[in-house]
């Protein structure tokens, strides 16, 4: 089941990156197919805990029967509450792997790959209102070029945003192929894959608030991590690697940290070795780790 549903990317290094405790608590704030949970729960001794997020309702049905797990079908946004739910308020690691699923992807029906014709959804969660057929047929025109822009990274955001504008006039653009073909003017045929996957890529992450959510998480770790506790963070693209890089760095996203009396930063964490990449065979054989970028932490 767990490679069905995803492959989970860097694994012994990710894990590695906790220094596992045998007696810790430790937290995979996305679950997935419950690989890194897997390999955490195989170094945790019989009093060890793991807590893992998975906002995804498919996720709960790769759940682990082991008395030291428990997996909360939430989004990691609100994992301070629901840690304390539990009783928890600190730990000894958090993992994240920001990464879309590789059963998000491969399911049709769920509109995150450009490689079928499904409806336009996208959500992460499908309790959520706000879908990708929301934000294509719905959002005006400052609005759209601004999410394909920011989340895109796309230099014909707002001619993008002008020809959805002007075609969902005459139709509804309800599927992914709708939407191909609305734009296709747009898409030379020697980028147009890569050129869909950025245009997916901003919308998806409008959908589900992703660069918020990121930046709501990483703000929490700073009081629940012990002291020496670690964070090891999966990145995927520029946009959410720049903020983890940069929290590690000056637990901010804008601006320095204030500075002590000695005039030294006053900052949270210290980064641990370098940025880790996949190896050429893991991304062989697994092509979606191919932009993973692993960065890890520890509490100071």
């Amino acid at each position: 089941m767990e490679n069905k549903y995803h492959n989970p990317v860097l694994l012994k290094e990710t894990v590695d990156g906790l220094d596992i405790k045998p007696n810790g608590v430790y937290v995979d704030v996305t679950f997935g197919g419950g690989g890194h949970s897997k390999e955490i729960l195989n170094r945790l001794g019989p009093n060890g805990k793991l807590f893992a997020f998975d906002q995804d309702k498919d996720a709960l049905l790769n759940t682990i029967n082991d008395d030291r797990f428990t997996l909360i079908n939430e989004n990691f946004k609100h994992i301070k509450r629901f840690l304390r739910f539990y009783g928890v308020k600190n730990v000894d690691g958090i993992l994240a792997d920001f990464g879309v699923s590789s059963h998000q992807f491969d399911v049709a029906k769920r509109g995150f790959s450009i490689r079928f014709d499904a409806d336009l959804d996208m959500r992460m969660n499908q309790n959520n209102t706000l879908s990708a057929y929301h934000i294509v047929n719905e959002y005006d025109e400052e609005q759209l070029s601004k999410v394909l822009w920011s989340y895109g990274e796309l230099k014909q955001s707002r001619a993008l945003a002008k020809t959805i504008i002007s075609e969902r006039q005459n139709n509804t653009i309800k599927t992914t192929d709708d939407l191909k073909k609305a734009i296709k003017k747009h898409l030379p045929p020697i980028k147009e894959n890569k050129m869909l996957a950025q245009i997916y890529q901003a919308i998806r992450i409008e959908v589900n608030q992703e660069i918020e959510v990121l930046k709501e998480f990483l703000l929490q770790t700073e009081d629940l991590l012990l002291e020496n506790g670690r964070l090891s963070v999966i990145s995927y693209h520029s946009l959410e690697d720049r903020l983890v890089k940069r929290f590690i760095r000056n637990g901010l996203f804008e601006g320095e940290p204030e500075k002590d009396m000695f005039g030294n930063f006053e900052v949270p964490f210290k980064k641990v070795g370098k940025l880790i990449i996949p190896t050429a065979t893991e991304i062989k054989s697994n092509s979606r780790a191919r932009s993973a970028k692993l960065r890890i932490a520890q509490r100071k």
